[in-house]
């Protein structure tokens, strides 16, 4: 493999888009089909059912059968030891959430997707997040562009996030739950023109794609997101012309062992996003000086 070989990414990119499609219509099928028992299984990080382990298991073994083995490694939300929380030893490295809202998933409210990324030390060059329910994905190579691509027609068409730059004109995008006191003060101190709502983070990223929304925030409390909840997500908004940093501006790097996203993390259309940070920054300081 080589970084600066761009045709290369472009066939692999093929290969993971018809994965994705395909680990899409395993999760529908266990979505729509009532005659399959979902087995949820309530673990520390939140709940698993047979659906995330039927797409990561049909994911993995896919890519690995069409990939030369040696060359990859492996990050996925399924099979990673979070005990261990050791960096995979390999420049190039697939971080895998074959069910990216699994809450909404099990309640039914079709807020879920799937996020496939290839990383290159530690860096996402390739970006898949699939929406089953909306029969969209949306896909990105380093230095290419993001596209969407639809299920019934598989028309491919280049997409971008919106062109408004006001604070007082931008949506925040936010869970319906999930919101600690600290995060909440957060997003009632930002001076934004309102709040729009969806389950994953993915599917957050994507109403930013379709100009539904401008900004996303994860702010860890008690715990954080992981890896495979940004890594693809990440690329599909920053080639459609949208910033994705931690609020001081530095980038977010995986496959660091501890795969947990401490701190805050800002994802807008990039038109505000470093007076954004500095608002963040300072609204921070201010409610944890009151702590």
């Amino acid at each position: 493999m080589n970084i600066n070989q761009p045709e290369q990414l472009t066939e692999i990119m093929k290969i993971a888009r018809s994965v994705a499609w395909g680990a899409a219509d395993i999760l529908s099928s266990y979505y729509h089909e009532q005659d399959k028992e979902l087995g949820v299984e309530n673990k520390k990080d939140g709940p698993v059912t047979k659906a995330d382990l039927a797409a990561n298991h049909y994911i993995l073994e896919n890519l690995q059968a069409k990939l030369p083995k040696e060359d990859f490694g492996y990050l996925s939300e399924e099979t990673f030891d979070v005990k261990k929380a050791e960096p995979i030893n390999k420049p190039w490295v697939w971080i895998i959430d074959p069910l990216d809202g699994t809450r909404d998933f099990i309640d039914r409210t079709g807020e879920f997707g799937l996020h496939i990324a290839l990383a290159y030390e530690g860096r996402p060059v390739i970006g898949i997040v699939a929406m089953p329910e909306l029969g969209k994905l949306y896909y990105a190579v380093k230095g290419q562009g993001t596209f969407v691509q639809t299920k019934e027609d598989k028309k491919v068409q280049p997409i971008r996030v919106s062109q408004r730059k006001k604070p007082e004109n931008l949506y925040l995008i936010v869970s319906r739950s999930h919101r600690d006191e600290r995060f909440q003060k957060l997003i009632d101190a930002l001076p934004l023109g309102g709040k729009k709502y969806m389950g994953s983070v993915g599917g957050k990223i994507s109403t930013i794609l379709e100009k539904e929304s401008d900004i996303y925030i994860s702010l860890s409390g008690k715990s954080a997101a992981k890896d495979w909840d940004f890594a693809a997500p990440e690329l599909i908004l920053t080639e459609a012309g949208g910033k994705f940093t931690y609020h001081t501006g530095e980038p977010v790097i995986y496959n660091q062992g501890d795969v947990k996203k401490w701190g805050c993390i800002m994802a807008t259309n990039g038109h505000c996003h470093d007076l954004l940070c500095e608002k963040t920054t300072s609204i921070l300081e201010e409610i944890d000086g009151e702590s």
